[in-house]
């Protein structure tokens, strides 16, 4: 067979079924290490992806579980706790009776009589009356809500108990040394709620808050 112009030489080796083509021996190879080293850049990036999204996952797993609030001491410990605490601190002051809460009953509005009506519902309900008349030139017709509950720093409880009494009242604090109590009746009232409303109202106002859940 002839050597083709151009070869100059070098080896090819025929190849083909339909028609004899000259191809070189290396270039074969070539093809073969280049799809072979292109399978495994293609692996490697996979595996590394992979290891990638199981490292921050579980991070992100760690952060979680982190976050979940610790769980409760166990009963012995809160036991011990609670008389420690309970000989550091006095327990706190729980809500009279009405027997034990004196009210003064001022009237702020222009409606005559309102005070001593007030006075005598109030007293039906086991509260202890003290003044009964119109409301100081401070408060006489500007008290726009139903009514002002106004006691001193050891009155809180007993403010507590009177305002579960009425609806819209507002409560303010003064410097009085005693625990007595002013129930100011302002342009808003129109009656007390009734002893099973206030009742009600006093469950609620003194209703232990929930405690926070130990599952996240």
């Amino acid at each position: 067979m002839l050597t083709p112009p151009g070869l100059k030489g070098k080896q090819y080796r025929v190849t083909g079924n339909s028609y004899p083509r000259l191809v070189p021996p290396n270039k074969r190879r070539r093809r073969i290490v280049a799809l072979v080293s292109t399978v495994l850049v293609v692996a490697v990036i996979s595996w590394g992806a992979v290891q990638l999204t199981d490292i921050f996952g579980s991070a992100g797993r760690k952060l979680s579980a982190g976050s979940c609030p610790a769980a409760a001491p166990s009963a012995s410990k809160s036991a011990a706790h609670g008389a420690a605490g309970d000989a550091a601190s006095p327990a706190p002051t729980a809500v009279p009776k009405p027997q034990a809460v004196t009210v003064n009953v001022y009237n702020a509005t222009t409606r005559g009589g309102l005070a001593g009506r007030t006075a005598n519902e109030l007293k039906k309900r086991g509260f202890k009356i003290g003044m009964v008349g119109n409301a100081t030139p401070a408060l006489d017709k500007k008290v726009k809500e139903s009514a002002r509950l106004i006691g001193g720093p050891s009155a809180s409880k007993a403010l507590l108990l009177l305002g579960t009494h009425i609806k819209g009242a507002k409560t303010t604090s003064d410097t009085r040394k005693d625990a007595s109590v002013d129930f100011v009746i302002g342009n808003g009232f129109t009656a007390l709620l009734s002893p099973a409303q206030a009742e009600k109202a006093l469950a609620v106002a003194t209703k232990p808050s929930p405690k926070p859940s130990a599952h996240c």
